[in-house]
This record gives structure tokens, sequence and C-alpha cells, in this order.
């Protein structure tokens, strides 16, 4: 029995791969089991290889695995391109119809199944991915009845025929690779799973979710991937709470809408891609002037430009930072976890309101659209926080105006919504007095700029960087943000077995940067290693200009469109150069 397990799918997109790796893991989420998906997949609507992922555990992961146990190909591309994956002794379950051959130097056992023949026979070659998953479900030993309950949720609404048909495609899968293997194969039968249903969702899902939680009733949003799931989601579920979606003509539209229903008192959010983002930069800066809450999802892909819209990186950071125009206070948040994502969203809309700020919250593709399990989320520790929202304004005397940008302690004024009686004020772009008056007098212009940008002094989020040190001066400290943090772990417990001391920190408040909170752990530190999914250290540069230690850091950085494996990681922290020259995978 083993306690762990990866299966891969590949085909050519728009052949039913998709949905085959949705019921197959439905089916073990029923079963109690720990998943962890990676879609691999073109940026087309049909044609070109696509493949799914998914790792199989009795314990909770948060990575994809390096090697392989059960590839399930539809062409002979998918085992060309993902054999090498496999480990000794491997099994490939292939469509017979294309005559697959295993290519030379892997070692695996082929079973050729008559797949898109069985699916026809029972009346369309569209059934063939029930086919295969029967064939591959049948290998593990796993009860076909958990099986079929999960094709009768997928295919339900179009029918008990649909349905039985289905099952049937599963059943003759089954039956035949069983012949074949004489048995399930013993050495993939997994230890039972604990039985307790997890929730199973990708990181858009629980962005949304934690935004219908958090009080939003407005999404303005224009597709683009792979932030689209997003908005996909609010679609469906918005509506059962007094809400709407409404998809804009482009970005421009959707930021501007959105800050338009924030200053009129709905929560309101928007999501895009680097792309949209870069369109987005001007309005953002109209939300930083006028000190309108504002929450924005950028989901990170390839760039620059379309680039890489389908594959994975994390290039995006600076343009977060940097990329409005003038100087504004702003908080980017990198949420590391389907858990971060959903309560970092409610968190998101809650700093928004309580700094007046925008708030970007930084995912990338891998935690976006990786399909993941974890605990049901704990509802109690939801808190709405609305920040100086005030209401029964006082009577103001004659022609005066509220004071909407007042010169307070913290930074943060009083903020009023439409319609509030005595709180009459301006609204602009351009630079304003306390009541938002334009004024171009000096003395305002200096006490309005500091007022903005120390609001945020010494603001630090739940979790701003996330620890584990065991070790009070580690060889190496890593340092990785958003998806890399499951990967990180299994590097670190591969290279204890070497015997080199690690600590690990995830970077959740991009910004402002947490240097107080970093500093102790960069001092202790022999070596300090920063893994990004970029080309140029984005994150490592963040680290030196704020708190220093050039001479420690180095980057180890992954651009290919891949996400790091845990291999990736292990292999460059044992061998990185003492140089301070910068590596990439």
């Amino acid at each position: 029995m083993i306690s762990q397990l990866s299966w891969k799918i590949g085909g050519q997109q728009g052949e039913g791969v998709e949905s085959t790796d949705r019921i197959f893991s439905t089916a073990l989420n029923r079963l109690g089991y720990y998943l962890y998906g990676y879609r691999h997949f073109s940026s087309r609507i049909k044609g070109g290889h696509t493949n799914n992922k998914i790792r199989i555990s009795t314990k909770p992961i948060r990575a994809i695995s390096d090697d392989l146990d059960i590839l399930v190909a539809f062409d002979q591309e998918s085992i060309d391109l993902n054999a090498k994956e496999l480990r000794l002794g491997g099994v490939i379950v292939a469509d017979a119809k294309f005559n697959p051959t295993v290519p030379e130097g892997i070692e695996a056992r082929l079973f050729a199944v008559p797949i898109t023949k069985m699916a026809e026979e029972l009346g369309t070659s569209l059934m063939k991915n029930m086919v295969a998953s029967g064939a591959s479900w049948a290998l593990l030993g796993l009860p076909i009845e958990v099986f079929n309950k999960a094709v009768e949720e997928e295919f339900g609404r179009k029918g008990a025929a649909i349905v039985e048909k289905n099952i049937e495609a599963v059943k003759r899968g089954a039956e035949f690779v069983l012949e074949q293997a004489g048995g399930p194969l013993d050495e993939f039968k997994l230890d039972e799973a604990d039985g307790q249903q997890k929730l199973f969702m990708i990181g858009n899902e629980a962005i949304g979710l934690g935004s219908i939680a958090a009080g939003c009733r407005l999404m303005a949003a224009y597709p683009i991937t792979p932030a689209s799931e997003i908005m996909e989601y609010l679609i469906k579920k918005l509506s059962k709470f007094g809400g709407t979606v409404v998809q804009t003509e482009d970005e421009i539209a959707a930021v501007t809408m959105a800050i338009g229903a924030n200053y009129a008192g709905v929560r309101t959010m928007t999501a895009s891609a680097g792309p949209g983002l870069s369109l987005m930069m001007e309005a953002i800066g109209l939300a930083g002037m006028t000190e309108t809450p504002l929450v924005i999802v950028n989901t990170q892909r390839g760039g620059p430009s379309t680039g890489l819209p389908t594959k994975q990186e994390q290039s995006d950071l600076n343009a977060m930072v940097y990329g409005t125009h003038g100087e504004i206070p702003k908080i980017v948040i990198a949420p590391a976890s389907i858990e971060d994502c959903f309560f970092d969203t409610i968190e998101s809309f809650n700093l928004a309101e309580e700094y007046q700020v925008p708030v970007i919250l930084m995912t990338d593709l891998q935690l976006s659209l990786g399909k993941q399990s974890c605990e049901p989320f704990d509802y109690d520790k939801i808190v709405i926080k609305r920040g100086k929202l005030v209401e029964n304004v006082p009577e103001l005397e004659g022609h005066d105006l509220f004071k909407r940008y007042e010169l307070t302690e913290d930074g943060v004024s009083p903020r009023v919504l439409p319609g509030e009686k005595g709180g009459l004020h301006h609204v602009t772009g351009v630079e304003h007095d306390e009541t938002g008056r334009p004024s171009e007098n000096a003395t305002n212009r200096l006490n309005m700029m500091d007022k903005r940008l120390n609001k945020l002094n010494d603001m630090y989020i739940r979790d701003a960087i996330r620890i584990d040190a065991p070790h009070e001066t580690p060889e190496q400290l890593i340092i990785g943000m958003g998806s890399t943090g499951g990967t990180i772990d299994e590097a670190r417990s591969m290279l204890a077995k070497d015997g080199i001391a690690t600590n690990h920190i995830t970077i959740r408040q991009i910004h402002p940067f947490p240097t107080k909170l970093l500093l102790p752990y960069l001092q202790s530190a022999k070596k300090v290693i920063v893994i990004e999914n970029n080309a140029t250290g984005q994150l490592a540069a963040q680290i030196k200009m704020n708190a220093g230690f050039a001479e420690k850091i180095e980057s180890l950085l992954k651009y290919d469109g891949n996400p790091f494996l845990p291999s990736d990681i292990y292999k460059a922290c044992k061998e990185l150069s003492l140089d301070g020259n910068v590596q990439r995978v």
C-alpha cells in the first residue's frame, strides 16, 4: 500500500481531458483523499496539447510531484511529452487507435485499450474519456460505485440515458484493463483515506467565495485568462445574495465602474491579469487620489504582451507596486494557499475601506487555476470592517462642505456615502483641499501628499510573512511568494536528509514591504535564496532595496511557463554557487 500517487491525462485541447480530470478527482475527493492538481493547457479553444496532473495523498499536499505513476494518453504526443516523468514501473493507459509506443529509455508498462472503439460502440467517440477513466480507476482498485456517482453528477442534467451510457463506458474500460493486467495493480493500491470530504476548488473559486463572504455585491470585469473563473463563479452565485456581475467592454470600464460603485458604498471588485492591469493603471491612480476603496485581483501569467496566457509566471510584482503614475498609497497582498485566497479576499475589502486605498490581491496561474484540497473554512473568523464610514453627520453651517479629506493624525479621513445629510463635498482627480475643492497651493500639496502616503506606516496584514524557522542560524533561508510555498517545503525535506538546515519564509505582504518583520531572519541566515517565477528577480530586488543584505541573497528563477517542482529547488539549493550569481531553472 502507498500513501500517495500521481495521475496524469493528456490529449488535444477540446478532447475531454478537462472533464475526465474533473470526474476522476471528484470521485477521489469523495473518498477523502487530499488532492493537488495542475493544468497545462494551450491558449487555443480547440487543438494543441493539454494535460492535467493530479497528485493524490492521504496527507495534506501543496505541490505537484516530480514523478508520475499513471499516464492516460489520447495520442502519441501525450506519451512523447510526458513519459519522461514516469517513475520506474509506471503505467501508460493509451488509446489503441493510434498504435501507442513507449519512447526509448522509458521503462513503463503499456496498456493499449481500444478507448475510441468502445466509445463509438456506445454511440459516440465523445465517451472515450469515460472509457479511459474507468481503465485507470480500475488499476487503483478503488470502489467503482464512488466513480459512478461522480459520473451521475457530471451528466445528470443530460438525462438518465446519457448517464447510463457513460457508466457503461466506465465499466467497459475497467473490465478490459483488468483482464489485461490480471486485476488491480498492487503497487498502486492507496492506503485508505480518512473518509472526510474536503473542500476541493481552484484559487479563483475561493476568491469568488471570499468576495461574497466579504459583502461584495458587484463585480465589474472583462474576461481574461487566468482570471475569468472568478467572474464565472460569481455569475452563478452572486445573484443569490442580491448582487450582480457586469461584463464590461474592457478593463478600463471595469475598474472605473468599480471605483464608482465603491464610492456609492457598494463593496465592488474587479479581476484581471497582467495586460488588463496595465489598462487599469490610470484609474488606480484616481482611486488613490480620491481615496476611494478599490479591490483588484491580478492573476499573473506569462508576459509580456499576450505572452504565455495559459502558463505560470510571477512577473507583475513591479507593475503592481510601481505601475501607477505619481505616488499613491496602495496595498499588495499575495495569498499562498486556497485558504489564503478566501480569507485574504475578505481582508482586502476590509483594508480597502479601513485605509481608503486600492488593494491588489496578487495570485499566479498555478494558485488561481490549480485545483486543491483544503479543510472547510472557519466562517467564525470572518470580520467585516468598514473603517471611518460616518453616518449622522453633524449639521454644517451655511455653505460649509464636509471635510472628506480632513487632515487626521493617522492619515485616514472620515468618509460618507452620497446622499448622507451634511456630507456634501467635492470629488476630483486633481489635487484638492480637505473639502475636495481643487487646490494648487504648495503647502496644501505637501500636507495632502504626506497625509495619503503616511496612512500605511507600520501597516501589517495577518501573517504578513509566514515563517517556518526551526533553526537559529540556518545554512539557507529560502524565501518565496504565492504558489511556491508547498514546493519549497517539499524541497526542504529533501535538503534536510542531506544535512542542510533551512528556514522558510513566504512573503504575503508585498507592499508596503514588511521590512521590520523580515530583518531578524535575514540577519541570522548564512545564505538567502529567493524563489520566483520571473526572469529578473523582482521579489529579491524588493528585499535588497527594503532590507539590505544583498551580499547574502541569491535568486533561483524559473520563467519557462512551468511551475517549480520540488526537485528544481532541491538541486539548485544544494548546488547553488557562493558567488552571488543569479540561477535559473
